[in-house]
């Protein structure tokens, strides 16, 4: 089963996230800030991470940013899921080294197929 990690500062999406991927038969740890994120990155294996970009403490960007400078994390699967849909905004998550780039309200089916799509 595979291990995903959601990183969002809002415990309602957390428990969304969450409940979206338990459904699709996985396995999801929340973390409610990119230093928390890392944090639990550096303490366990994940398969894929999902992450907001804005967040207090650390941002989602820096946490990936910091990730993909790391040799351990460079083939960590990556979705950025963020309310900011401007092209500029797309672009900088896949920059930041996102994998892919989902936009808020995210449908169910959508997000299950992406991840499947990663885990390949």
């Amino acid at each position: 089963m595979a291990k995903i990690l959601t990183v969002d500062d809002s415990s309602v999406i957390r428990n969304i996230i969450s409940s979206i991927l338990k459904s699709g038969g996985f396995k999801v740890d929340t973390a409610i800030n990119g230093i928390d994120g890392l944090e639990k990155i550096y303490t366990n294996d994940y398969d894929v991470v999902i992450s907001d970009i804005n967040m207090p403490k650390m941002d989602g960007l820096t946490m990936i940013k910091t990730l993909r400078e790391n040799a351990d994390y460079k083939d960590l699967k990556i979705i950025v899921l963020s309310t900011e849909e401007e092209d500029e905004d797309k672009e900088r998550g896949i920059a930041a080294g996102a994998n892919i780039y989902l936009i808020k309200p995210v449908k169910p089916k959508d997000l299950i197929t992406n991840v499947k799509m990663l885990l390949g």
